[in-house]
């Protein structure tokens, strides 16, 4: 008999042998019937691996991130089984799970695969599932791997296998397929029920452009017919939200060759828009305590080289400037931390006077690859809502927890209302990743768990992705589509300040090392806009649009009146435009809504004699005539409820 533990701590005592589907039919046969996946002691496992040794189990459905990758990387295999079957010369490489689907690379020769061959696939893909072949994972030896594909002269396969230890390799089994894998499948083909080709592309072997280019297929697949439509219409919806067409329809960005790849034009709307955001967060952080400092677009590349930035990302980075002195250089910055720190320096401090709280809209730049870039969401130059914090060591858990009462209240007025916080910690098995004493990152990953704690923050523990200076509290954000995104940062730092010796008197007259806390609750302007954009589709709070109302007349002869109501307007800081063009009403309005104008304040004889304004909602709702002072609480109340007060 071996002892299993369950999730929830309890043990279960079973019959040494047992597979993952066993220890689910103990539990209920319901699910047993849903099991996909399993991990036992840390590793996956199929469901149907014999147990051998006492170990913890986690058992995974398809609700379970774990339970889908598993299924997206079976129905690679069913892929690759599909186009052997289609196109009998193609030699297959490598096929794993990928967000929200999957793919195989492939050398096809001469042949090519495009979008017209993509239902001839799909309906191969499930006549293979509808066999309900069982995966069946078994060892090999480095001859046997080498002797298959040699003689198959698929020279891919046989450079993965050559790279690999003899002992370590498996083949996966289904139907009358074979295919190198390390393992992680669902019990049988029969699961999928839906499958979708989506899309494919040239991509070179290993990511190497002087290697061979292969075809990549990618798709998607679904235990529900119901499930692959709804993402189809997910997906649909999407493009719609693209802020890639968005910020063209609303004019707020746009990009140039000239100008240079991965570096936004703000546009005059956008540019208001970003100004409000920083206007709103500002007033934040004065409530608590911040103040604001400026710092140059460059620095001395000795000052990235003492703050290990250099090391790190250097050769990854936009080249050194040089200037006409010999050995003299210069990097465009990519961090503002090193500059903060230096202002710190640049006085001697008491503990009687921290914490320092300097905060900074600065501009950064890093060097992404043209094929990386994407719209606001991957850029070469971006702007950071920056702030660093320098405290005491007994200040450290109250300042952070400030900082997480700041980012709550800055996704609670941007609707942002379903995320998990993510407490990233460093990996103790590449400690060359990090730089720092081991005391000083254990008391900063203490200092984060206790304040997730405090907070009563829904947070998962993510080892491996600390910055190289220090962990990291995370949010990941989830949008009006369901999917994850990474907003808003907080980290401890207790290695900058000794790499620029940072001081500070403490109440024994004796010298101090303070704590530093980085922190960003948008991340970089241009990322929080463009997920903004794709949130709310454009259709953002009241109290940010950058015009909230546009006055439409019927005609030229109400512009005088039209004037007065614009004025008024202004009286009760109400953003507002005039459109006195010649064009018709109706397409007046349709401009407006494709503009995503919150409100349309029309005027014609009966408004201009009444004194008032018909009111037009954005979407269509008529919410009749009324005063402008009417309006104005209207708008007054609107901003009051999506508006978070931000009490320190």
């Amino acid at each position: 008999m071996i002892n299993i533990t369950l999730p929830d701590g309890s043990v279960k005592e079973m019959e040494r042998g047992s597979t993952p589907i066993d220890v689910a039919k103990s539990i209920s046969e319901g699910l047993a019937r849903n099991i996909i996946s399993a991990k036992y002691n840390e590793s996956i496992v199929e469901t149907s691996t014999p147990l051998t040794e006492d170990g913890s189990i986690t058992l995974f459905t398809w609700n379970d991130d774990e339970g889908k990758a598993a299924f997206r990387h079976s129905s690679s295999h069913v892929l690759a089984q599909a186009i052997i079957r289609l196109y009998p010369s193609a030699k297959l490489t490598i096929g794993p799970a990928i967000e929200n689907g999957f793919y195989y690379d492939v050398d096809l020769g001469d042949q090519i695969i495009s979008d017209k061959d993509f239902k001839k696939i799909e309906d191969t893909m499930l006549e293979i599932a509808r066999g309900k072949h069982d995966f069946k994972m078994r060892a090999v030896t480095k001859k046997e791997a080498l002797d298959k594909y040699k003689a198959e002269e698929n020279e891919f396969k046989v450079e993965l296998i050559e790279n690999l230890e003899d002992g370590t390799i498996t083949f996966c089994d289904h139907d009358n397929f074979t295919d190198l894998c390390r393992g992680g499948h669902i019990p049988n083909t029969g699961i999928i029920k839906a499958v979708k080709i989506m899309s494919v592309a040239g991509a070179y072997w290993r990511g190497d452009e002087n290697k061979p280019q292969l075809t990549r297929v990618y798709g998607t697949s679904f235990p529900k017919q119901k499930d692959l439509k709804a993402y189809l219409a997910l997906l649909e919806e999407a493009k719609k939200r693209d802020h890639r067409k968005l910020g063209k329809e609303l004019e707020l960005f746009t990009f140039s060759k000239r100008v240079g790849q991965g570096l936004p034009l703000w546009l005059p709307k956008g540019a208001a828009l970003r100004e409000r955001l920083e206007n709103f967060l500002k007033a934040a952080q004065k409530k608590q305590g911040y103040e604001m400092v400026v710092s140059p677009h460059i620095g001395q590349k000795e000052l990235y080289e003492t703050s290990g930035h250099y090391e790190k990302y250097g050769a990854d980075s936009f080249q050194p400037i040089l200037t006409p002195n010999d050995g003299e250089e210069f990097l465009l910055k990519p961090m503002n931390c090193p500059h903060h720190c230096e202002i710190y320096n640049s006085r001697p401090w008491s503990y009687r006077e921290l914490p320092k709280r300097y905060a900074e809209f600065g501009t950064v730049y890093r060097y992404e690859q043209s094929g990386e870039l994407h719209g606001l969401t991957r850029v070469r130059g971006f702007t950071q809502d920056d702030a660093h914090i320098f405290c005491t060591p007994d200040q450290l858990d109250e300042e952070f927890m400030k900082v997480i009462d700041l980012v709550l209240y800055v996704f609670g007025s941007l609707g942002f209302e379903d995320f998990t916080a993510q407490v990233s910690l460093r990996d103790p098995k590449n400690p060359d990743k990090y730089i720092g004493a081991n005391e000083n990152w254990v008391k900063a990953e203490n200092a984060i768990l206790n304040a997730a704690k405090a907070k009563g923050l829904n947070y998962v523990v993510e080892t491996g992705e600390a910055a190289f200076y220090g962990p990291k509290l995370d949010f990941m954000v989830k949008d009006a589509l369901g999917r994850s995104w990474q907003l808003g940062t907080i980290q401890v730092d207790y290695n900058l300040p000794e790499r620029f010796e940072l001081q500070y008197k403490g109440s024994d007259n004796e010298m101090h090392r303070p704590v530093m806390i980085h922190r960003a609750p948008f991340g970089s302007m241009e990322r929080f806009v463009a997920i903004l954009l794709e949130h709310t589709g454009g259709n953002f709070p009241l109290w940010l649009m950058p015009q909230q109302a546009t006055i439409l007349t019927l005609s030229d002869k109400y512009e005088k009146y039209a004037q007065n109501v614009l004025n008024l307007l202004e009286n009760h800081e109400i953003r507002a435009l005039t459109d006195n063009r010649g064009e018709t009403m109706g397409k007046k309005i349709r401009e407006a809504e494709i503009q995503k104008l919150p409100f349309m304040l029309i005027i014609g004889e009966q408004e201009e004699k009444d004194g008032t304004i018909s009111v037009r909602r954005h979407g269509g709702e008529d919410l009749g005539s009324m005063t402008v002072d009417a309006f104005a609480k209207i708008v007054t109340v609107e901003i009051a409820s999506t508006m978070k007060t931000f009490e320190n």
